[in-house]
């Protein structure tokens, strides 16, 4: 471990979450219990140099954009003190890629961001979270370390390639085809390929916009299917949103009615975005595509659009 402090961010989730029954798994209500507090309750973190914050106590299907510019803002604080080796953010499962691929992209940090969470909450009859945390201290105190990676059930995942694969068990997390960046194996890193990067110059410009742009460029994602009409994507379009992701099939392709619809919100302003609904592989673009596509999934795709529009 670096003498170095690690810093941990708490937002609430399962893994702060307390139930009226130990064995009851599903009927708990998240964000219950602080960041300090669940620390101070794991005996292999004492002694060691962590400081807690709590940045929010929230459910992550709940997250909102506030949380993330006050997120962001906290991460490029500490990120800068010499005396802090990484961060941790302590994070429910549901929005989690989402909030690794955003803080990658406004950060693209030379040291260590480690999102963890759990599956299962607090007063479960055997917790998850505390080992996740655990190994997310290990991670983010690892020489040469960066990146925002999140790390579950022993396995470390790319902010770019993480996504929610499964509602119940404990692993609940993929990368899809790409695979994991490594696991943690008693405190120990078994590192299968390179730490996150990016371009830092535009995650500090991005930055600077998420800070200060009073309010985020709304950006929707509608999903191609059997039977698909254009009247949600009109819908939208009529209210002002300023770009819309289509989740197609395959290899992003759109029923012709959604597609009609997409065009003309296109000829009105509106920024498209293709991505697939597949759970991996992504967009292989041609010459002759209508809409740009990307190799990101929907969620992704919807807030790198919105980076991209932010003013």
């Amino acid at each position: 471990m670096s003498e170095k402090k690690i810093v941990v961010l708490g937002t609430g989730g399962t893994l702060a979450g307390t139930s009226a029954a130990a064995g009851d798994n599903i009927g708990y209500t998240a964000a219950q219990i602080g960041v300090a507090q669940l620390l101070a309750a794991i005996p292999a973190l004492r002694g060691l140099p962590l400081e807690c914050e709590q940045v929010a106590q929230v459910d992550s299907k709940d997250m909102s954009f506030a949380i993330w510019r006050e997120l962001a803002r906290r991460c490029a604080h500490w990120l800068a003190q010499d005396e802090v080796a990484g961060i941790v953010v302590t994070h429910g499962t549901d929005t989690l890629e989402e909030t690794a691929y955003f803080l990658q992209e406004v950060l693209c940090p030379a040291k260590p961001v480690v999102i963890t969470c759990a599956m299962r909450p607090a007063t479960a009859l055997g917790p998850d979270g505390p080992q996740n945390i655990v190994d997310a201290v290990t991670v983010a105190a690892a020489g040469g370390a960066r990146g925002v990676v999140a790390v579950c059930a022993g396995v470390i995942h790319g902010a770019r390639e993480v996504m929610k694969v499964h509602h119940y068990r404990l692993d609940p997390f993929s990368s899809g085809d790409a695979g994991p960046l490594g696991y943690v194996e008693e405190g120990r890193l078994r590192l299968l390929r390179e730490w996150p990067g990016g371009d830092v110059d535009l995650a500090r410009v991005r930055l600077q916009k998420a800070l200060s742009a009073p309010t985020w460029p709304r950006v929707e994602i509608v999903m191609s299917h059997a039977g698909a009409s254009g009247a949600t994507v009109r819908a939208l379009a009529a209210q002002g949103i300023a770009g819309l992701v289509v989740a197609g099939t395959g290899n992003g392709t759109i029923h012709a009615e959604l597609l009609d619809a997409l065009l003309e919100a296109g000829k009105q302003g509106v920024t498209l975005l293709r991505a697939s609904r597949c759970a991996e592989g992504g967009v292989i673009a041609g010459e002759k595509d209508l809409i740009p596509g990307t190799s990101l999934s929907p969620v992704k795709a919807r807030v790198e659009l919105m980076l991209a529009l932010m003013p």
